[in-house]
């Protein structure tokens, strides 16, 4: 194996410039939080609440400007066939992001929640929580083994470095100062890292298109110049529109419902920043994605024969997905590629060290704490979000490893967080007189619904045979495999989350009627989501913002000294910095 001593030198370099930003960050906020009463573990969850512009606008847009973010851009835009009109990551995580602003940052913010499943307990209870906490969690955690999967294919591809070392290196380095740091060091790293990806990509651009192997793009992008190749602008087919117009929708509505979203959002220092966050950031997902875009058209537009590369485009030996490394191979000089390598890893770090951060946290504070330890102390809280980071980034350490299926299980999870998560907090921030009947009718109609239409990147046949259905034949150019899928053109992802919606909507009042006229008796409401939500005697889950009491009977019993806090442990009066936003379900409409 041939390592290249420069590119490595430069790998070091960059990596200890980000451990050692990620330790500062540490250091400089360890004691934030400490004067106004915060507990730590909040504190490594949402920071201080005080996260400003500047960082908050940086940190906000490394939600999705990732690794895939990057890497899939670019080959889509390579990809013949496909094209800029099928690179839609851009457009539809920007268009995520404006909507999040415009309607879920401010309530969630406002609110003072802790993390994104918050106010599904306080709607629906432990049990629900539990349940959602699931396609959360694989969501987070299968595409911090993408990126991570990702970052070592490039890193072998530039510098021959062993893809395993590289992955394992780069996680224990994320892992790392977001053990030690939390948010903040998440939030600082964020800074220095989307500078490197904007400055090494852009640096890399023209001395790819100044190559005499790359053809004008502004030709290629409308006409055919070389073999296997077509038109990197791309069109959609009119057999492929409503394909098309699903997966939009995926990425648009579906990349709102996210822990590493919700995150930045609850700690920004009020709810009118956490809405001009995203509004920024989206600005930013456009902006970050051009040097891609550019990269996936130079690869397009190139004769590979002219290369060091070879004859064999990429496409043709299955490496479409490596193109981004490809082009900063074999079309920059080799210092330059060194500053393309930097931005790769930079993306993939900026959002492995997030998702890590994120599925911690739900699970120290809605699961262990909130459904198992209400009596646990903040340390006890804190020392089980360190574990669970070492964890979790072990897990995505070790399933990025096993690059064959990482991607399809992220695909899959991804599906889920959209069709179960986001109708589900919709109905709970928006819709009166829903109930934990309804969410987990939700819950089940849209896993059924998703899961049966089956995924060919994890060859999980379909049970559920949508309109339009058709099997197409995938040749592995490598091996000469042939493959048969089962692709579905029918918009059944956004038919399934829309099924979530209204079953969570229809059985939620059918079961408030059923209990309320008498025709079930209230021993039935085994879930306490009806009877006992209007009982005088066991009140509302939402009173215990309001009225210092813990009425929760699925709970255990907390320690009198915990009482004021666990009164305020969904939502933290004294963070509320803006006008409360009425929810469905809240006590402000109870008492008006």
């Amino acid at each position: 194996m041939n390592i290249h001593v420069e590119g490595l030198v430069a790998i070091v370099i960059f990596y200890l410039l980000i451990l050692v930003v990620g330790i500062w960050a540490a250091w400089k906020n360890k004691n934030s939080g400490v004067m106004e009463g915060t507990d730590r573990s909040e504190t490594i969850m949402v920071g201080g609440r005080d996260i400003g512009l500047f960082v908050g606008a940086f940190t906000m847009t490394a939600t999705w400007v990732g690794g895939g973010y990057i890497n899939g851009t670019a080959e889509n835009v390579y990809l013949p066939g496909y094209g800029l009109a099928w690179a839609q990551a851009p457009f539809g995580y920007a268009l995520s992001l404006v909507l999040g602003g415009l309607f879920f940052a401010k309530p969630m913010r406002s609110r003072g929640y802790v993390t994104m499943l918050d106010p599904f307990q306080l709607l629906y209870g432990k049990r629900m929580g539990g349940l959602l906490f699931i396609p959360a969690l694989m969501g987070e955690m299968f595409w911090s083994a993408a990126i991570l999967s990702a970052l070592g294919a490039t890193l072998s591809v530039i510098i021959d470095i062993d893809i395993n070392m590289s992955v394992i290196i780069s996680a224990l380095i994320a892992i790392f100062y977001t053990l030690i740091g939390g948010l903040y060091s998440v939030a600082y790293t964020d800074v220095v890292q989307l500078f490197c990806i904007f400055l090494g990509l852009w640096v890399s651009v023209p001395f790819a298109l100044s190559n005499p192997a790359v053809s004008d793009i502004g030709v290629t992008a409308v006409k055919q110049l070389h073999a296997n190749q077509t038109a990197w602008l791309g069109k959609i087919d009119s057999a492929d529109k409503w394909m098309w117009a699903d997966n939009f929708c995926l990425l648009m509505l579906g990349g709102i419902p996210w822990q590493v979203y919700f995150q930045r959002v609850l700690s920004a220092s009020s709810a009118t920043y956490a809405q001009v966050l995203s509004f920024l950031a989206a600005f930013g997902c456009i902006i970050m994605a051009i040097p891609s875009v550019l990269i996936g058209a130079i690869g397009a537009s190139t004769d590979w024969n002219q290369t060091t590369y070879g004859a064999i485009p990429p496409m043709q030996r299955d490496q479409s997905d490596m193109i981004l490394p490809i082009v900063l191979q074999h079309l920059c000089p080799p210092y330059i590629s060194f500053f393309g390598l930097g931005a790769v890893s930079a993306a993939v770090m900026s959002s492995a060290d997030s998702s890590i951060l994120s599925a911690s946290s739900m699970f120290a504070r809605n699961i262990y704490q909130l459904a198992f330890r209400q009596s646990a102390s903040d340390r006890e809280i804190v020392w089980v979000m360190r574990i669970t980071i070492f964890v979790f980034g072990g897990l995505a350490t070790a399933m990025a490893l096993l690059s064959g299926t990482v991607y399809g299980l992220w695909y899959l999870s991804s599906d889920l967080v959209y069709v179960i998560i986001f109708p589900q907090l919709i109905c709970v921030l928006f819709v009166r007189g829903t109930n934990t009947y309804g969410a987990v009718a939700g819950y089940v109609f849209g896993m059924i619904l998703r899961i049966g239409g089956g995924e060919p990147y994890l060859k999980l046949p379909p049970f559920i045979y949508y309109p339009g259905w058709t099997i197409e034949k995938k040749v592995h150019h490598v091996t000469n495999e042939v493959e048969y899928l089962v692709m579905q053109r029918f918009p059944f992802k956004t038919v399934s989350m829309l099924a979530s919606f209204l079953s969570n909507v229809a059985v939620s009042h059918l079961f408030k009627y059923l209990f309320e006229n008498g025709t079930l008796s209230a021993k039935y409401d085994f879930l306490d989501a009806v009877v006992s939500k209007h009982s005088a005697e066991i009140m509302d889950k939402t009173t215990l913002v309001n009225r210092n009491i813990i009425g929760l009977n699925e709970m255990a019993p907390v320690k009198p000294r915990l009482s004021v806090t666990l009164a305020a442990t969904f939502a933290r009066k004294e963070t509320l910095t803006e006008e409360e936003d009425s929810s469905p379900e809240s006590p402000s409409h109870e008492n008006e």
